[in-house]
């Protein structure tokens, strides 16, 4: 390349970054601008919001042990709680088990007094009753006895017949 062309391109290439160099301080001003009139319409709430932040920080710092104070106090509601709850499970899994056995041996009493009662049943009925049968047959046998006597004194002769034939 000649020494014309090469100053020609340089001469170029400077004319571009004056161009750039004006363009990026043309940005860099109305930056600025925009940025100043910003800062004139936030002043204005920077002032009433400081007192606001300051006291909500002060606030913030007389809570803090509070707040510990009352996590803390939720810590050990939360670990007695726990220990409650382990002591009644403990309680009723215990009640149960008494119950348990009280059922079993309930069971058992019940099922002694059934046995029992069958016993006494069937004693009552072989003591009692069979005497009771053995005189009911006997006053059967007596009044069939008497019943006969009284018709052996009017039978007829049909009757007294019929009682040969049946013997033969």
């Amino acid at each position: 390349m000649s020494e014309e062309v090469f100053r020609w391109v340089i001469t170029i290439a400077v004319g571009l970054i004056w161009l750039m160099t004006m363009v990026t301080a043309g940005a860099a001003l109305a930056i600025y601008r925009t940025s100043k009139r910003t800062h004139r319409k936030i002043e204005p709430l920077l002032d009433k919001a400081g007192p606001i932040l300051d006291g909500a920080r002060s606030l913030v710092d007389d809570v803090r042990p509070r707040v510990r104070e009352i996590l803390d106090h939720a810590s050990e509601i939360s670990g007695s709680a726990r220990d409650q709850v382990a002591r009644l499970d403990a309680l009723v899994t215990e009640t149960t088990e008494r119950a348990r056995l009280q059922i079993d041996r309930i069971d058992l009493v019940v099922e002694d007094t059934v046995n029992r009662v069958q016993e006494t049943t069937a004693l009552i009925q072989g003591t009692i009753l069979k005497p009771v049968r053995e005189v009911n047959g006997l006053v059967s046998g007596l009044r069939a006895a008497l019943s006969a006597m009284a018709r052996r004194n009017r039978a007829s002769v049909d009757h007294a017949t019929q009682d040969e034939e049946m013997f033969i």
